[in-house]
């Protein structure tokens, strides 16, 4: 498997940025995770819209959901004819996103999959597990596994067992980290710190620890001093805002 990081910025995209967005790649199937503000464009460097096979969308914060809607009109106002995109989210996720258009193009560009916790299926080549963890809104993290690699990703979350048993053994536990190490009242157990983020993925066995959707504006080597007080140093990396690809 390969994961192309579009952006790691959380709630909003700082200057030349983008918020959630993940493309995960194996044998040529192209599954987007989470198309937050201002990943299209990092996508389309990539890979065609209509190259994009299926979609993940972990809740409906529009940090990690808005850019769904350049996606499906730039599918179904091309010149391309594709077919409707498999998109796998919580019930009501995307709700919002698909009722920015109601030209009747755009209702047939999707095929909606309701995900629910604890269901496992299959998209191309990857075998997906699915879990609810805590956070503002219902929010699924995932198991996605292909071959013998097997990635984690948590949306957005707090610290939880679910969490950690998602990332059991993971070889790369990809986490949201919003703060690099207090977490403020009104996001504790709902968001995690670097701090936690590394403990989770301790926890958890996670071969690798990649923390994303740092807070815009942060220092980013803040939260790779904070994650070592847990880890030490060199097991913990970022997702830096722009584009990287990763081996899983």
């Amino acid at each position: 498997m390969r994961l192309t990081v579009f952006g790691g910025c959380g709630a909003w995209p700082a200057a030349g940025q983008a918020c959630s967005g993940y493309l995960l790649e194996h044998d040529g199937f192209r599954l987007l995770i989470d198309p937050g503000y201002a990943v299209l464009p990092r996508l389309l460097a990539a890979v065609d819209a209509a190259g994009v096979d299926a979609v993940v969308v972990s809740h409906r914060h529009p940090d990690h959901c808005a850019d769904l809607n350049p996606l499906l009109r730039a599918r179904a106002l091309g010149d391309v004819p594709v077919p409707p995109l498999p998109v796998l989210a919580p019930a009501g996720a995307v709700d919002a996103v698909l009722a920015l258009d109601s030209m009747r193009s755009m209702a047939s560009a999707v095929e909606l999959i309701v995900v629910d916790d604890g269901d496992t299926l299959r998209t191309g080549p990857f075998e997906l597990t699915a879990a609810l963890l805590p956070h503002h809104v219902p929010n699924l993290g995932v198991r996605i596994s292909a071959g013998t690699a097997t990635l984690a990703y948590s949306g957005d979350a707090g610290p939880d067992p679910a969490l950690v048993e998602l990332a059991r053994d993971a070889d790369l536990l990809l986490i949201e980290a919003t703060y690099p190490d207090a977490v403020p009242d009104e996001d504790a157990g709902l968001l995690c710190s670097a701090v936690e983020a590394a403990e989770q993925g301790a926890a958890a066995g996670a071969r690798r620890i990649v923390l994303t959707h740092l807070w815009p504006g942060s220092d980013p080597a803040a939260y790779l001093t904070a994650a070592a007080t847990v880890t030490g140093a060199g097991r913990v990396a970022l997702a830096v805002p722009g584009t990287q690809t990763i081996g899983v």
